[in-house]
């Protein structure tokens, strides 16, 4: 949602500034990326799993969102508050723009790829991610043949990203509520059906993501500033003790690496 929220107010366009107000976040930015970015052109954006790339000629900016960053599309002069770490100007159609990046826990990241060292995909942050969850590469298929004797819990796998990625952990939980499974179950005790089931759930949870805006968190907010839509349509996410809108079970709520699971016992076997 991310990428195709800043695509519009990027592709295209010339970089006049870049702002640091911080030596880095959870790394530290490349040196000397103001006078490497400016007056260049933004040739395309693009995304691997949670990193957004924003492709120049001679590299590709890698900018990572942590776990409550978000960027927004503001106009110049716009006074930055506490946690506004970072600002890419750019030329806009009526004047500037000034694409912010907010990161109050600092876990995100602005990193530079250059155009020498080789393709994108080679970035040591992203050369061992899985497929994308749209393309045609991701499909039950896959699923089955890289879970055989896994272990680990099926939504634990699912978040790895070494498979699939950008199957984040709510759209993961509603995937798993869709598909029927239990997200308890270890992954390599699913069969081929259920996972074909599985993949095709999870490409229509994040399709009606997409069109409604995706979701809305406490520390969420889209890159024009308004809220996502789809968390009124959660069947388990958030939504712990209060009756399963399929079966009236109520949802229970567990802790799985760190993060919390929501799931119906009804339902998801």
């Amino acid at each position: 949602m991310t990428r195709r929220g800043v695509a519009p107010h990027l592709e295209g366009r010339a970089v006049r500034d870049v702002v640091l107000r911080r030596a880095g976040l959870r790394w530290p930015f490349p040196a000397g990326l103001p006078a490497m970015l400016a007056d260049r052109t933004v040739l395309a954006t693009g995304r691997r799993g949670k990193y957004l790339l924003v492709e120049f000629e001679h590299g590709t900016l890698i900018i990572h969102l942590g776990m409550s960053g978000h960027l927004r599309v503001l106009p110049p002069g716009v006074p930055p508050e506490k946690h506004d770490h970072f600002d890419m100007v750019v030329d806009g159609p009526a004047g500037p723009q000034v694409l912010r990046m907010t990161d109050p826990r600092r876990f995100g990241a602005v990193l530079w790829h250059p155009k020498d060292d080789g393709d994108i995909d080679a970035h040591l942050l992203l050369r061992g991610l899985g497929v994308e969850p749209l393309g045609p590469d991701f499909t039950g298929e896959l699923l089955y043949r890289h879970t055989r004797g896994r272990s680990a819990a099926v939504k634990q796998v699912l978040l790895a990203g070494d498979i699939v990625v950008g199957v984040g952990n709510i759209y993961c939980s509603e995937s798993l509520f869709r598909a029927g499974i239990n997200p308890k179950t270890p992954a390599g005790r699913i069969g081929l059906a259920r996972y074909e089931r599985l993949a095709q759930v999870i490409r229509e949870v994040l399709a009606e993501a997409i069109v409604q805006g995706g979701s809305t968190l406490r520390d969420f907010i889209a890159v024009n500033g308004q809220s996502g839509y789809f968390q009124q349509s959660y069947f388990v996410y958030d939504r712990a003790d209060v009756p399963c809108r399929v079966c009236t079970t109520p949802i229970r709520q567990i802790k799985q690496g760190q993060r919390s699971t929501f799931y119906c016992i009804k339902c998801q076997k």
